[in-house]
């Protein structure tokens, strides 16, 4: 295993994997890349980066081979012919914690040490420090420790454990959460269509009120570890799932479909149901798990 810190293989030229390319250029590293569509690399070899012919050849000329690749089968398919014996390979090509979890196991069986990557960024944000992006990582502990300086040259990072699974579902729990407030934010807008109100004007609101609500995330934390959902309620179900009745009537005096908000509204009515008036919305998560 080589102790090499600066040099690189880049296997991904898309627009994450140029902006992590050009981090890593600007910061000194001896980089090494490759894509399927070459003509892409061409700017990046103006820049001082090796162009590799092959995927085999860019991982042989690094130590460190980091993916960033359009799905799971892109990086088999990538690696097919690749030695990757002695090689430490990072893969932050966006997956399912499964598919972590297979990859890893394959790239062990090869001769590798693997570690995850899930990007908790876009590509404008890479190598911005002061962007606040960062990439979580999952597998193994001795590869993050010995290669974290460069991989802390593009985002920020966040170690999340052994499993090298762990990283992808962190990605994707945020992500779910965030598609969830992006609905909410069409139904408010939808909502607000028709009021003369500009848009420009109600998003200042709607922004303040969201960012309040935040600290929601840690009151559900500290219930689920207690396993009291009644710890800390102030607006308990019974009243919440009243006062949805007034979410949906005025939905449809407004002529906006309610199909954005009714399914977790539904769960709640659900919860009522089953006899838990006084929790807050917690014990939807144990609906949800099958």
């Amino acid at each position: 295993m080589s102790n090499d810190t600066t040099k690189i293989t880049l296997l991904g030229l898309g627009a994450m994997g140029t902006a992590v390319a050009r981090a890593w250029l600007a910061a000194g590293h001896e980089l090494t890349v490759w894509n399927r569509t070459a003509s892409r690399a061409e700017p990046l070899a103006a820049e001082g980066a090796t162009v590799a012919a092959s995927a085999a050849e860019a991982v042989a000329a690094s130590p460190l081979v980091v993916a960033c690749l359009l799905d799971d089968a892109s990086v088999a398919e990538a690696l097919a012919d690749a030695d990757l014996n002695g090689k430490d390979l990072v893969n932050i090509t966006t997956g399912t914690p499964e598919q972590a979890r297979g990859r890893a196991t394959w790239a062990v069986a090869r001769g590798a040490r693997y570690l995850d990557g899930g990007i908790m960024a876009v590509p404008p944000m890479i190598g911005v420090p002061e962007s606040g992006a960062y990439v979580f990582y999952s597998g193994s502990g001795a590869l993050f420790e010995e290669r974290r300086e460069a991989l802390a040259v593009p985002a920020g990072t966040r170690y999340v454990g052994e499993d090298p699974g762990s990283a992808s579902l962190h990605d994707v729990a945020l992500l779910s959460a965030m598609t969830g407030m992006f609905g909410g934010i069409a139904h408010a807008f939808a909502l607000m269509r028709d009021s003369g109100v500009p848009p420009t004007e109600f998003a200042g609101p709607l922004v303040e009120f969201l960012t309040g609500m935040t600290g929601y995330a840690h009151g559900v934390a500290a219930q689920l570890e207690s396993g009291d959902y009644t710890l800390g309620v102030t607006s308990n179900l019974a009243m919440m799932v009243q006062a949805n009745a007034t979410l949906l009537r005025t939905a449809e005096d407004q002529g906006v479909s309610a199909e954005l908000v009714s399914p977790f509204m539904a769960l709640m009515e659900r919860r009522l149901a089953g006899g838990h008036p006084d929790e807050g919305t917690t014990g939807v998560i144990d609906l949800l798990k099958r």
